[in-house]
């Protein structure tokens, strides 16, 4: 177990708790950093378009202004998570 497994468990069951999106959305104002928040966000657009799989990951690098490193760390990510995941996240991000 991580040392500070508690706490995000704790995190985890404060954000899902939040009845709308404003309250999410202070909730993570909250606990992360402005640059944190970006990350987030470019993250969040790095998994979309690797499960869209339109474009190649240098592309995506390009389009997303982002290195092929994060791209490639997402792409490996994909790889390594539970199908039943990874059927869920398609579900709900690819258009």
């Amino acid at each position: 177990m991580r040392k500070y497994q508690k706490g995000l468990d704790g995190f985890i069951e404060l954000f899902l708790l939040a009845k709308d999106k404003k309250t999410s959305a202070l909730i993570l104002e909250l606990f992360l950093t402005p640059e944190e928040i970006v990350d987030l966000e470019r993250r969040f657009y790095i998994i979309k378009e690797l499960l869209k799989n339109e474009k190649t990951q240098r592309q995506l690098a390009k389009d997303l202004q982002v290195s092929i490193a994060k791209i490639t760390r997402g792409s490996n990510e994909l790889k390594r998570i539970n199908p039943k995941l990874l059927m869920y996240l398609k579900e709900q991000l690819v258009e």
